[in-house]
């Protein structure tokens, strides 16, 4: 099934459409949150959460889709997971005795870096997130952004990451990341 025809059944309120994306991208979606310190339980809650999310963006008209299907679910997931490990970071946080600051720190530059990322373009956000934090392949990257091949996205990579760097010596010290 096409992805038009997927998203036209969609609005007509056909959950048939929504099974067959459920099963087409279940081990990609999985995997992402199985990859990134989850449970195939939690991996499965996630993807279940993003497709109610996918479906009611569809089904309202406030989606502006300019990428296939499976990557806005992938990146609908990913945002969902992050979610759910900053909430477990915090409560374990909380639960943790001031002992253990250097945690603490490390967590605050990785905060910092996500900052960052955040603040730049959408290509250069989705391939850092993908690479470092995702832990995709250069070919995965290129499959899912749709570049030609992965020395096209490792050349983007590159460039990207020099823009982060760039970006977070702007903004922060040194002894910002300096016990």
């Amino acid at each position: 099934m096409r992805d038009s025809e997927i998203l036209e059944r969609i609005r007509k309120g056909d959950e048939s459409a929504l099974d067959y994306l459920y099963k087409k991208n279940f081990k990609m979606m999985t995997k992402l949150v199985i990859n990134n310190n989850g449970t195939e339980d939690e991996a499965k809650d996630i993807y279940q959460e993003a497709l109610i999310v996918f479906w009611q963006k569809v089904t309202s008209g406030n989606l502006m889709l300019s990428s296939k299907i499976s990557t806005f679910l992938y990146s609908i997931c990913q945002n969902l997971w992050r979610k759910e490990l900053e909430r477990k970071s915090r409560m374990s946080n909380e639960e943790k005795d001031t002992e253990e600051e250097l945690d603490f720190d490390q967590q605050e530059r990785i905060d910092i870096i996500n900052r960052c990322i955040n603040q730049m373009g959408e290509t250069c956000r989705r391939i850092l997130t993908y690479y470092y934090f995702d832990n995709l392949s250069m070919h995965d990257i290129a499959d899912l952004l749709g570049f030609a091949n992965a020395d096209t996205a490792k050349t983007k990579k590159y460039k990207c990451k020099k823009e982060l760097d760039e970006l977070i010596k702007a903004k922060y010290k040194a002894s910002d990341f300096m016990d």
